[in-house]
């Protein structure tokens, strides 16, 4: 199974929380081939394909942010300083290419330590911290870095997609261009299918690594009758997690519907009998609080919108490797369309 090139296009447009522009626009592209398109001044799309009668519109909701870097200070010798843009692990950091987003174009650069030969024991049994911490990008000194760096601008990492054996994909970005991802193709299923009894909006929305910024007030101003959050998840067959903790979502073992107290127990059952109906292989989660993804924004918005978790097993999370299986990724579009082609107007979410 290759790698999907609209997947592919997303994964590698530079967008971290506030600078999704790119990823974003790889979104609306891809989405006019099959649906309406809007956007907004949080830079949030919508593709919206029409529906065909009186049911329950609803909105997938898939995060087109990363995380990033930020630059806050060059110094006199020309190496630039930076925080995270979301949550980093900064062991992960250390030796990493970046590229660096400027307003004359990208600038590449690496991220350095101070070298282990020159560190007392103590310093090299420790774990570095952002602040020790810098990126260089072959400046001469501070000038030369100034007239090529602003303060404010942002970074990832620098890399491409790796196709692995056995329906596998390494890349970085894959949280939550994956969520964009099945958002536009379960919204595609359902064009291609003449429709579903209700609109069906794929939304692609920012910030979700930092405020939740994109989820509020798109959920405030689309006002769907349902939202489906598509996420990722811990894929738990990798070293050093504890199924009894987070449960069995293996790579092959499809989408993970999340059960929890703030989502909506009705919504979650349609999702189950809909996998069940169409034979696709889906595991279950719990989730005692909120979940640390867009649905929960959508389930306080206005009077609530009932608000569910689909999410796709990952290895790796936050980090340049991350680690998808495709046929995971299929499963989960094919799930959510076919939900949302059997969701009538009649279905009552008051409790």
């Amino acid at each position: 199974m290759p790698l999907p090139p609209t997947l592919s296009k997303l994964l590698t447009a530079a967008g971290p929380s506030g600078y999704e522009q790119a990823p974003a626009a790889v979104f609306r592209e891809a989405a006019r081939a099959f649906a309406d398109v809007t956007y907004d001044s949080v830079g949030s799309s919508v593709a919206r394909v029409a529906g065909t009668g009186d049911g329950r519109s609803v909105a997938v909701v898939g995060h087109v942010d990363e995380i990033g870097l930020i630059v806050h200070h060059i110094d006199d010798k020309g190496f630039l300083w930076f925080t995270g843009v979301g949550g980093w692990d900064p062991v992960i950091l250390v030796g990493q290419r970046v590229e660096i987003a400027t307003r004359d174009g990208r600038v590449l650069g690496v991220v350095g330590k101070k070298p282990i030969h020159l560190m007392k024991d103590d310093d090299r049994k420790s774990v570095p911290q952002l602040k020790d911490l810098h990126i260089d990008i072959g400046a001469t000194g501070g000038d030369d870095a100034r007239a090529r760096v602003r303060i404010g601008d942002v970074a990832v990492i620098d890399g491409e997609p790796v196709e692995y054996p056995n329906n596998r994909v390494v890349s970085r970005s894959m949280d939550n261009r994956i969520g964009c991802y099945v958002a536009l193709e379960a919204a595609r299923l359902v064009a291609e299918a003449g429709g579903a009894p209700g609109d069906v909006f794929a939304v692609a929305v920012t910030q979700e690594e930092t405020t939740f910024g994109g989820a509020r007030t798109t959920s405030y101003t689309l006002r769907p009758d349902l939202a489906v959050a598509v996420d990722v998840t811990f894929e738990t067959a990798q070293p050093g997690l504890d199924e009894k903790e987070l449960g069995r979502h293996e790579f092959g073992s499809g989408p993970v519907l999340t059960r929890g107290s703030t989502l909506d127990p009705r919504l979650f059952e349609l999702l189950y009998e809909a996998g069940e109906a169409e034979g696709i292989p889906f595991t279950v989660s719990a989730s005692a609080r909120s979940t640390g993804t867009d649905a929960d924004a959508f389930h306080v918005s206005r009077g609530g919108i009932p608000s569910a978790v689909v999410s796709v097993p990952l290895r790796y999370m936050h980090s340049p490797v991350e680690m998808v299986q495709l046929d995971d990724i299929e499963n989960t579009a094919r799930l959510i369309a076919a939900f949302a082609r059997r969701l009538t107007g009649d279905v009552d979410f008051r409790r």
